[in-house]
């Protein structure tokens, strides 16, 4: 029995997937304390803020809920605050100033979350938890699988290098112990995240090593979909389409952050790719994988950005058709290259073509969408809402893409596959009847 058993905790995780893998890996290491959780600030003893530092909108936001918390600090039952996450890395002396809180850890330090809390508490000498120990913020049925930390691109607009540090990529070992554990708690499917996940094992194993720990992956009882994210376009390669194709497992799903497609612009940001690689790239992929669906991420009103280069992408979003695709209006981030860049355009013009290309997509989507249906898809079921049962096909990461409704169906339980043929459509998602 410790200082910390008992204790009620909320935990409040902003920002991507990824920050929610560490915001598990903290909880988990204070659940083999034995504390309590609460998604409720008002009845918490002690509140951790994983903040995000990505873009000023997400600082500010953490700005905002560390305020709530140190609120609930000065009239409520919550005697610490703890923040954590890029966030607090990037603006760790700042927030040192105010000594209203209680501990700060960086990206590297989660492991610390017990020792602190300890601290907080009164109690000291805590014990280390192993980094597989999580607690899972998802429903039961799938899990976001972080394979690396860092990152070596330096894209110009980016912070994320120097928050988080260079590529690090976990051991096939670490991973799969970590995959065997969440298929014992019933996870069947892996959302694989990382900065790129498509350069992992370059730093540790010398090459290029995701389409083996996929095939690893793939033979872990209970484990039935494997799905990629964050795969940077430049380094898709020719083995990990060839796992691809070979195994039922993996599903025919890429996220491809391409953030632009003006070659003039992708210089500016520092990618490493041209409009041509790009559509090369795309090409390769519905080649190899017929049916293959296609996300991307883009960056509206970059500095520098002319009216040119803003038709040039519309006609390469309009040519190249893509499954799903979302936007940000380009964010000035203090201490990057692009910040020093001149032709800066202004906020109305930057969510103005933000606007223009989410209606794009919207009428790409609706249409590719109308094609599905009378398809019967696998379906993962994720729960119900006025008694209807709604899920997720193949074609559908969890929280940013479409989901498929299911019409007429009783009995079904989180985490069941199922058959659905399709009846109908909307702009982002489907409705159909159980096969």
């Amino acid at each position: 029995m410790t200082k910390l058993s008992g204790v009620k905790v909320a935990l409040i995780s902003l920002g991507c997937d990824k920050n929610r893998v560490d915001s598990e890996v903290m909880l988990g290491q204070l659940a083999g304390e034995a504390c309590v959780f609460t998604p409720n600030l008002e009845e918490a003893e002690a509140i951790i803020v994983n903040t995000c530092g990505f873009l000023q909108d997400a600082v500010a936001e953490a700005r905002e809920e560390i305020e709530k918390a140190l609120e609930q600090k000065r009239t409520g039952l919550c005697c610490a605050v703890i923040i954590t996450g890029c966030a607090a890395e990037r603006y760790r002396e700042e927030f040192a100033q105010n000594s209203e809180i209680d501990a700060i850890l960086g990206v590297h330090e989660y492991g610390r979350i017990a020792e602190v809390m300890a601290v907080a508490f009164g109690d000291h000498g805590r014990t280390q938890f192993a980094p597989t120990s999580r607690v899972l913020s998802t429903p039961g049925h799938y899990a976001y699988f972080k394979i690396a930390e860092g990152c070596d691109k330096h894209c110009t607009y980016c912070t994320i290098p120097a928050i988080r540090g260079p590529y690090r990529s976990r051991t096939m070992e670490s991973l799969l112990d970590e995959a065997a554990a969440l298929a014992a708690q019933g996870v069947k499917e892996l959302v694989i995240v990382a900065q790129d996940t498509t350069l992992y094992g370059t730093d540790i194993y010398g090459r290029q090593a995701l389409h083996e720990l996929l095939r690893e992956l793939s033979q872990i009882d209970g484990i039935q979909w494997l799905r990629l994210l964050y795969c940077y376009p430049e380094h898709i390669y020719d083995g990990l389409i060839a796992e691809m194709v070979q195994n039922p497992k993996v599903l025919p799903y890429v996220d491809m952050p391409m953030q632009h497609a003006s070659d003039k612009i992708l210089k500016l940001m520092g990618r490493k790719s041209t409009q041509a690689d790009l559509r090369a790239t795309v090409a390769k992929l519905r080649d190899a994988i017929p049916g293959i669906t296609l996300r991307t991420t883009l960056i509206a009103g970059f500095p520098g950005e002319t009216k040119a280069d803003f038709t040039d992408l519309c006609n390469f979003i309009q040519e190249t058709q893509f499954d799903h695709l979302g936007v940000f209006a380009y964010s000035r981030e203090e201490g990057t290259p692009a910040d020093k860049l001149p032709g800066h355009l202004e906020g109305k013009t930057k969510e103005a073509r933000k606007d223009r290309l989410m209606r794009l997509q919207q009428e790409i989507s609706a249409d590719k969408l109308l094609q599905k249906t009378g398809n019967v898809l696998e379906v993962l079921v994720e729960g119900s809402q006025d008694d209807v049962y709604y899920g997720r096909s193949p074609s559908d990461a969890p929280e940013i893409d479409g989901l498929v409704y299911i019409e007429g169906a009783q009995g079904l339980k989180s985490g069941d596959f199922v058959k659905v043929r399709i009846t109908k459509s909307t702009e982002y998602d489907l409705i159909g009847e159980l096969q």
